[in-house]
């Protein structure tokens, strides 16, 4: 069985940026600005990871925290750009 997109996507946040593969460490709401979690180098590594290993493009007007802030917003605008596709 494979990983939920939510799974990758916290998982990739955990070890990357927390140093953890402890995933309570990392509600699937929290804000990863807000919570200091990632800066602006770190978002433009999620939007590496995003078109990279989960194979969506994301357009300079889609990089907004509404977007990208956490797992489940990352999770929900990959599934409808696929679902876009």
């Amino acid at each position: 069985m494979s990983d939920s997109l939510h799974d990758q996507v916290r998982r990739f946040i955990l070890e990357n940026y927390l140093f953890t593969d402890d995933a309570s460490q990392l509600g699937l709401d929290d804000s990863l600005l807000g919570r200091g979690i990632v800066d602006s180098t770190g978002m433009l590594e999620i939007i590496l990871f995003i078109e990279e290993q989960l194979g969506v493009k994301v357009a300079d007007s889609e990089m907004i925290p509404e977007n990208l802030d956490s797992v489940n917003r990352i999770a929900a605008f990959v599934t409808s750009k696929r679902k876009a596709a």
